[in-house]
């Protein structure tokens, strides 16, 4: 059973609502990317007559979280689809367009649906659980998203909460630092059968000619996972709990024990992954494009700082209050955690690894 954590509901200071502009931009650098590649490979099913035979497509959000990113998400999809069909033709015949949101079973969908936008030209459905297994009937979508999503693993690793095991963690909430090798290769394990569950669903899902998008953090080539930038500015988070152990505000086996459940892999694992998914387990898929886009790290003023601080709660608190229980001042924890990421924006590491990456990818269903 996969472990089910949401990001903050409600529209609150420390909601995902309000603390999601770095995903938001993320995607608006990759929106003219994303349009394009749909309408390059979008196919459109017509009959004898040289009529669509599309006369509902259907899409789905995988990751949608409480908005309002999921919501410019769908727009720019289905404008893309909709060029595509006038482009061929069939300014007339548009279908009508159904649109799936998808969770975890947590996530705050009363937010999410109070929040859809009154001009929508969509039908909307909100589907909650795991994307690393079935959501839907057997070749029923025509188009599937995820944005800023499959970084997050179904659970940490076994092998990195256990004292005996040689992947142990202790001291540590990533792989980044770890003094182990053994840390990254377990995390890597995980994301590997977690995608391969993802492809796997998504095969059986997808109707024939189907297309799905991803975008994703990833790792710039060839930097080593010690250099990922986003993991070690999550790694200031262990920083801060390590200082609170020392203090005697949280115990020592309490952080050792805590591993964040995500991973940041370079565009070269994605590919890897999809290609050895389709070989080994006829998925059907081909890839139509990965490309990664670069772009420095928001942290070089006070104000960044805070901003990034409240999209690290808006995301993780869920997570930490579920381990840590009543033990964890959270406030506490995230005013250390900002001290904590403006002393790594001005030290030599992060001037060498300043630098962000995210990866899109298309593939197509065969």
């Amino acid at each position: 059973m996969a472990d089910s954590f949401a990001m903050n509901g409600g529209d609150g200071l420390n909601s995902y609502k309000q603390n999601s502009k770095y995903q938001g931009e993320g995607f608006d650098e990759a929106k003219v990317l994303l349009r394009n590649s749909i309408r390059e490979k979008l196919t459109i099913h017509k009959n004898s007559n040289a009529t669509t035979v599309t006369p509902v497509f259907k899409i789905a959000d995988l990751g949608c979280s409480v908005g309002p990113n999921t919501f410019a998400c769908v727009r720019a999809l289905i404008e893309a689809v909709k060029l595509e069909f006038k482009a061929q033709g069939f300014e007339t015949q548009l279908p009508e367009f159904q649109v799936f949101f998808n969770d975890h079973v947590a996530n705050d969908f009363n937010t999410l649906f109070k929040a859809f936008p009154v001009d929508r030209t969509y039908m909307a459905a909100g589907v909650p659980g795991s994307f690393h297994g079935r959501l839907f009937p057997k070749a029923s979508m025509n188009l599937m998203h995820s944005s800023f999503a499959v970084q997050w693993l179904t659970r940490v690793p076994q092998e990195v909460t256990k004292e005996v095991s040689p992947a142990w963690n202790k001291g540590r909430i990533t792989y980044a630092r770890s003094e182990s090798s053994k840390v990254e290769e377990a995390y890597a394990a995980q994301f590997a059968r977690d995608m391969e569950a993802f492809f796997t669903a998504r095969s059986a899902e997808l109707a024939d000619d189907g297309l799905l998008a991803i975008l994703m953090p990833c790792r710039p080539e060839p930097s080593l996972p010690s250099e990922s930038t986003l993991m070690n500015i999550l790694e200031c988070l262990g920083d801060a709990l390590a200082d609170m152990v020392k203090e005697g505000l949280l115990s020592e086996a309490a952080v050792d024990s805590f591993n964040l459940p995500i991973y940041v892999p370079s565009a070269s694992e994605v590919e890897v992954v999809i290609l050895l998914g389709t070989k080994n387990k006829n998925l059907g898929f081909s890839i139509e494009r990965l490309e990664e886009m670069r772009f420095p790290a928001k942290l070089s003023s006070a104000e960044e700082v805070r901003v990034s601080c409240l999209h690290a709660r808006a995301a993780m608190e869920d997570i930490l209050c579920k381990h840590f229980g009543s033990d964890l001042n959270v406030d506490e924890l995230f005013k250390r955690y900002s001290d904590k990421l403006e002393e790594f924006s001005k030290s030599p590491r992060f001037a060498h690894i300043k630098n962000l990456a995210n990866l899109f990818v298309l593939v197509k269903r065969n």
